[in-house]
Parts: structure tokens; sequence; C-alpha cells
């Protein structure tokens, strides 16, 4: 089991809890966790990430325990914690200002 840690403002547009647990047999990848948390939350996509390119958003970063696994591929293998369900993979958003 995968568990994937959302910010405010998409626990409030999807529904979820603060923390949603992704069933076994979800790849452990960005792509794999993304992937099944759209399918499992059709209004959030394209909130994470483009649909076109399935680049991540600009304002969001993910986090797996301290690091910052924002700028790893979407095939690259997530922590052994979080593919272990040890550790969530946090979504986080940014905060800009000017």
């Amino acid at each position: 089991m995968i568990r994937v840690v959302l910010p405010a403002q998409l626990r409030s547009l999807s529904g979820a809890g603060p923390e949603v647990e992704l069933a076994d047999g979800v790849a452990p990848t960005q792509r794999g966790v993304l992937d099944a948390l759209e399918a499992r939350y059709p209004v959030l996509r394209g909130t994470i990430r483009d649909p076109q390119t399935e680049r991540r958003r600009p304002f969001l970063r993910f986090f797996a325990g301290q690091e910052d696994v924002s700028l790893a591929g979407p095939d690259a293998p997530l922590p052994d914690a979080v593919a272990a369900g040890t550790d969530p993979l946090v979504v986080v958003t940014a905060i800009a200002g000017g």
C-alpha cells in the first residue's frame, strides 16, 4: 500500500481525507501513484500534472520523508519507505509572493 498526503486545496476539491491509501499493486513511481490517484479521484486530473505532457504542475512539489523527489523522472522508483507504506508521498503546494 502506498500512502499519499494531499494539500488542503486538493483534499477539498476531491473530497479525500488528509491521507489517501492506494491499493497494493500500484507502481511505486510518481507516474504509478498519480495514475492511481487520478483514477480514484477523477476531479484531480490536470491539477497535479499537465494532462498533455504529464509534467508536474510548477507550484507543486513531492516529498518522500525529508527528500524532495519532485525532479526525479516520472518512472524513477520512489524511496523504499514510500513503496512499503512506511512513509507517505507528500504533495506540497508552493507559496509564491511578490
